[in-house]
């Protein structure tokens, strides 16, 4: 579990680090995705989903999510909520990418902008396995 410093009585996220070690780069900023909504798959114990997979959209893995209660293609215009197309980076939910991985319908992954917390869930041989550069 990642742990958030406090200083001054304002929370300080760590550095966050990728699956390969490295800085945690942007996933996306259109739209706007991250648990914390900046760009980042950034995580922290508030986000119980793990949004720390940093994917590319496929008409197969929004159809899958769809039939499986995660509707990620309908624009949700309440929440700010853009609905996603094929081709759209987002930070996506670690056990939600396992659970298409062994259904067959994994999308494609960016490496440097997936946290490390993904590998809670997530084997990093198969991430590679589904690696695209950013």
């Amino acid at each position: 579990m990642i742990r958030i410093a406090s200083t001054n009585g304002a929370a300080k996220r760590p550095q966050a680090k990728n699956v390969l070690g490295g800085k945690l780069a942007t996933c996306c900023t259109s739209p706007m995705t991250g648990f914390f909504r900046d760009g980042c798959c950034n995580t922290s114990p508030e986000d119980v989903g793990s949004h720390t997979v940093c994917v590319v959209m496929t008409t197969d893995f929004l159809a899958f999510s769809k039939s499986v209660g995660n509707d990620l293609s309908t624009p949700n215009l309440q929440w700010g909520f853009p609905g996603l197309e094929p081709g759209d980076r987002w930070c996506l939910c670690a056990p939600r990418w396992q659970e298409a991985l062994d259904a067959g319908f994994a999308p494609k992954v960016i490496l440097a902008a997936t946290h490390e917390a993904a590998l809670a869930f997530c084997d990093l041989e198969d991430l590679k396995a589904h690696a695209v550069e950013a």
